[in-house]
C-alpha cells in the first residue's frame, strides 16, 4: 500500500486529476476495500496473461482523489512497451460525451436550442426522407420514401432518436445504403459529411426510436455552424485547453508520441466486418464528433471530474450543475413511447440522457446506485459516474472484441469492492 500511495502521489503531479468540489466527502458515500479492489487487479492481469489484450490502464478516483490507479501490461505486444499514463487511446464513442457538452455549452449561451430543428444549421437536412421497405405485388421488397411526421430536432442527435443510423448491423435497405456509402472510410470534412449524409433517407421517424448511429457527428457539425469554428477548435477554446486535456485530438500529429499509441492483439483489429480500428498516425480531415478522438487516461479524468463536479474543475465553470443534471437524466423513458433498437447498448437497467446512459433501475442482486451516467468506445474504452458514491472510473484498453463482457464484470467487481 505505501508503494500504490506514492505511484499515486507522483500520477497527481504528472496529470492531476484532483479537483472534487469541497464538502462532497459528506454524501455518504461506500468506500472501496482494499481486498475488493485487489479483485480487479488480478482480473485484468488475467486477461493479459491468457492474451486477451496487450495492456490496459484503470483509475476511480472518489471525493476527488485517486484511490486506484494501475498500469497493466504493453501498449503493443509488437514493442512491448510498458503501459503508461501517457499512453495514447482511441476513445471512438467516447467522444460524444465531449461532443454533447461543446453543445450544452451552446445552449446555456442561448445560441442553441435542443427544440431548434437540425435544418436550422443544415439547411439540407429539411429535404430529407424516411426510408419505408414496401412489398410489391411481385413479392419483391422495394424502398419508398416518406416525408418526415416532424423535424429532426436538436434534442433527437443528442438522445439517438434521430432515425440516423451507422449502417453495419440490423439489415434493412436503408442500413445497406449507409453501408454502401463507406461514411466510415470517407475522409470528409464535417460540412462534407452532413452534405452526403444529407442525401440518404432516415430509417425510421424523428423521435420513435434509441438508434445508434451518426447523431453526434451531425452535431458536431451543427457546433462548427454556430461558433463559426472548427469542431477541435472549438474543443480546443472551450474545452481541452482550459482542463488541461493537451493530448486529445483528432490524431497523432507528432511524430515523436507514436510509440506511446496502444494497439490492440494483432487477430483482434476489426470493429465491423468490413472496418478496422484506424489509424491515428493518419492526419484526417474528418472531426468526428460521435467517434473520432484519441486521448490519455489522465486528460479525460479531468472531463470525467468536471461532469462530476456538476461542471466546474479548479476554479473555473464548463457547465451549470442542472445543465449536468439534465444531461444525466434519463429522455428515453416510457412515458416517451420512444422504442429501443435491437442492440440498445445501454442495457435493459438504463435509459439515455443528452450524450450519456443514465441508471434507471437496480440491476437484479446487486444494489448498484441509481444516477449512474457512462459511456463506452468500440475500441474498448469505457467510462463511468457515480455521483451517489462520489466516484468516477475511467478503463482505457484497446480490444474491440472482448469490450461488453470485460466492461460488465470489471463494474461487477469495482461495486463488490463497494459492497454493492
Amino acid at each position: 500500500m505505501r508503494g500504490r500511495r506514492a505511484l499515486i502521489a507522483a500520477l497527481v503531479l504528472l496529470f492531476g486529476v484532483v479537483g472534487a468540489q469541497a464538502g462532497s466527502e459528506g454524501r455518504g458515500a461506500h468506500t472501496l476495500s482494499p481486498e475488493g479492489l485487489a479483485k480487479v487487479s488480478d482480473y485484468i492481469r488475467n486477461e493479459i496473461a491468457t492474451g486477451k489484450f496487450p495492456g490496459a490502464i484503470m483509475l476511480l478516483q472518489q471525493h476527488g482523489k485517486l484511490v486506484y490507479y494501475e498500469n497493466f501490461g504493453v501498449r503493443d505486444v509488437a514493442t512491448e512497451i510498458s503501459m503508461s499514463a501517457d499512453t495514447i487511446f482511441r476513445l471512438y464513442s467516447m467522444s460524444k460525451p465531449i461532443t454533447s457538452v461543446m453543445a450544452m455549452m451552446l445552449v446555456e449561451e442561448g445560441k442553441l436550442s435542443l427544440d431548434d430543428p437540425v435544418s436550422k444549421y443544415i439547411p439540407a437536412f429539411a429535404d430529407m426522407k424516411v426510408g419505408v421497405e414496401k412489398k410489391a405485388e411481385d413479392g419483391k421488397i422495394a424502398l419508398a420514401l416518406e416525408p418526415l411526421n416532424r423535424p429532426v430536432t436538436i434534442k433527437d442527435l443528442m438522445r439517438h432518436t434521430s432515425g440516423l443510423p451507422y449502417g453495419y448491423y440490423g439489415g434493412g435497405k436503408v442500413r445497406e445504403l449507409y453501408a454502401d456509402a463507406n461514411l466510415f472510410h470517407s475522409n470528409l470534412t464535417n460540412a462534407e459529411f452532413a452534405a452526403k449524409i444529407a442525401t440518404l433517407p432516415f430509417v425510421e421517424q424523428p423521435g420513435t426510436m434509441w438508434d445508434y448511429g451518426y447523431s453526434t457527428d451531425i452535431l458536431g457539425r451543427v457546433v462548427e455552424v454556430i461558433s463559426g469554428k472548427t469542431l477541435l477548435q472549438f474543443e480546443k477554446e472551450r474545452l481541452l485547453d482550459p482542463l488541461g486535456m493537451t493530448e486529445t485530438a483528432f490524431y497523432v500529429a507528432d511524430p515523436t508520441k507514436f510509440p506511446r499509441i496502444a494497439e490492440p492483439m494483432p487477430d483482434d483489429r476489426n470493429i465491423s466486418p468490413t472496418t478496422q480500428v484506424r489509424d491515428p498516425r493518419l492526419p484526417l480531415k474528418w472531426e468526428s464528433g460521435g467517434g473520432g478522438l484519441v486521448g490519455t487516461i489522465g486528460d479525460y479524468a479531468r472531463f470525467a471530474q468536471m461532469l462530476l463536479n456538476g461542471g466546474s474543475y479548479e476554479g473555473r465553470r464548463y457547465l451549470k450543475p442542472e445543465t449536468i443534471a439534465l444531461m444525466a437524466s434519463d429522455h428515453v423513458g416510457p412515458e416517451t413511447k420512444i422504442a429501443r433498437d435491437q442492440n440498445y447498448y445501454p442495457g435493459g437497467s438504463s435509459g439515455f440522457g443528452l450524450g450519456f446512459a443514465v441508471r434507471t433501475s437496480v440491476p437484479e442482486g446487486t444494489s448498484w446506485p441509481l444516477g449512474e451516467y457512462r459511456w463506452d468506445g468500440v475500441g474498448g474504452t469505457f467510462f463511468f459516474i457515480d455521483p451517489e458514491d462520489d466516484l468516477f472510473g475511467v478503463f482505457m484498453v484497446q480490444t474491440p472484441s472482448q469490450r461488453g463482457r470485460i466492461q460488465l464484470a470489471l463494474k461487477t467487481l469495482i461495486y463488490q469492492a463497494m459492497g454493492r
